[in-house]
């Protein structure tokens, strides 16, 4: 039972590290205590995407005489949304399963701790026990729904990301619990199929509070529009559940007034915490910060051939950071020489209606940051592409430094801008200046070209507006 790198957790860090391994001639082992895909695959990115996806068809048809089509009655079965979630999802978990058989991956099923001289203690839904031992192992073992002291979940009235995918019965009315992106995904599902969405956000931003603030004040419009309140700046001080329904104590941060919202169900959306509690740390003396293993720019931590990815590393709990870090640790443990991340270019997005992406700095980072900046925007209103597809709404924002040209970041919210954001990743990775991408003949029609006219509009030589 030995291995040349053992694996800890099978998520969007763990399996491509066990894939890239294998592919480098290396004997692998990989460790999951559940499911194949970890909980991207089965309880966050996929399954996730596809409610929003029912979500998106049941407004089409709700708007469907806006593209001149008559529709008769709809409603939502909520549990046949539910159901094609949870088939969305499994069937990707069985295709990981294809991957692992297909580059001779052992897979271990049951719960892996750490243990000294380089071994992993797996033991199983059995209670069974068996060691296992590697050169090189790595910690992939993800995050999960953080949970507040004023906001226990317990599963029924309070829930977290989980529960909230696999409700038995759609609710009349919710409130959610902080406005990133995993909070703004789900009140955009709920609300569109009918459920009365409250967002409680202790920020003063609202939602998505961490991208760039035109782009908050931008889809918060849009949500009021569709009748979301957002209590942005106000703090949720306890939820009463006895009864029926929950009483939900909020205090605005400024004015300290309070006010009480009842609903069927609340939704704790605060973020993750990272799943680093019995894996062996303390006995082998690997370093943490506040739950976060210390490493290296190759994911390396202070304990020879001990190494961390992903949700338990310091930096974005994203599933695309999760793969980079993966194969980037994997090829330096087999004598490569990669490129460290550059985690100023990590792409953002969130899945919403209408979707949102970023990369790099916000304009008031920019500017703090010390450059002079030229600002273009395009609002998707002036795009023939747009609306000919019924999806005016939202803009492209682009902030390039004054003296050089550099793209410092990029800000889009809008119909499939998720899909965009990569031309502005790459650009930023090669170095290329505003007057490059001006330049770059952009499709007509297309979204994308709003990125070319942002530009223009930075430098003065927009055609559109």
């Amino acid at each position: 039972m030995n291995f040349d790198i053992i694996i800890i957790g099978s998520g969007p860090g763990g399996y491509p590290a066990a894939i890239r391994a294998s592919q480098l001639g290396k004997k692998v082992a990989i460790v999951e205590r559940e499911n194949l895909g970890g909980i991207c695959l089965n309880w966050g990115c996929i399954p996730t995407k596809a409610l929003i996806k029912s979500a998106q068809v049941f407004n089409y048809i709700q708007h469907a005489d806006d593209y001149g089509i008559s529709v008769g009655n709809s409603k939502v079965d909520f549990k046949g949304v539910i159901g094609r979630s949870r088939n969305v999802a499994n069937g990707m978990s069985k295709g990981i399963s294809f991957l692992m058989k297909k580059n001779k991956i052992t897979v271990i099923e049951g719960e892996g701790k750490l243990a000294r001289g380089k071994k992993v203690v797996v033991t199983n839904k059995a209670g069974e026990k068996a060691e296992y031992t590697a050169d090189s192992i790595i910690l992939a073992t993800g995050g999960r729904a953080k949970e507040l002291p004023m906001l226990p979940i317990d599963g029924k009235k309070i829930i977290g990301y989980r529960e909230a995918m696999t409700l038995p019965k759609q609710p009349k009315s919710m409130v959610v619990v902080g406005a990133g992106a995993i909070g703004t995904e789900f009140a955009y599902v709920y609300s569109s199929m009918g459920t009365k969405v409250t967002v409680v956000e202790y920020l003063d931003q609202g939602l998505l509070p961490r991208e760039d603030k035109d782009i908050s004040k931008e889809l918060n419009k849009v949500f009021k529009k569709a009748g979301v309140e957002v209590l942005a700046g106000s703090a949720v001080e306890k939820v009463e559940t006895k009864g029926k329904t929950c009483k939900v104590h909020i205090k605005n941060n400024k004015s300290g007034e309070n006010s009480i919202i009842e609903c069927d169900v609340v939704l704790s959306a605060a973020g993750v915490s990272p799943n680093t509690e019995n894996i062996g740390l303390d006995l082998l003396g690997i370093k943490t910060d506040r739950g976060l293993v210390l490493v290296d720019e190759f994911y390396k931590t202070n304990v020879n051939g001990i190494y961390a990815i992903g949700d338990i590393v310091p930096g974005p709990a994203l599933a695309h950071v999760a793969t980079a870090e993966a194969i980037i640790c994997v090829e330096k443990i087999c004598g490569h020489h990669p490129t460290p991340i550059d985690y100023n270019n990590v792409p953002s997005c969130t899945y919403c209606i209408p979707e949102v992406s970023s990369v790099g700095y916000t304009e008031t980072a920019a500017k703090e940051a010390g450059y002079e900046v030229k600002v273009g925007k395009f609002p998707f209103s002036a795009s023939g592409k747009a609306s000919a597809a019924g999806a005016k709404e939202g803009f492209v924002k682009v902030i390039y430094d004054a003296k050089y040209g550099e793209l410092l970041g990029a800000h889009m919210i809008g119909s499939n801008v998720t899909e965009m954001i990569a031309e502005m990743v790459a650009a930023r990775a090669l170095e290329t200046t505003g007057h490059e991408i001006l330049k770059a003949i952009h499709p007509h029609p297309t979204m994308s070209e709003a990125v070319m006219e942002a530009t223009a509009a930075a430098y003065g030589e927009v055609i559109h507006l």
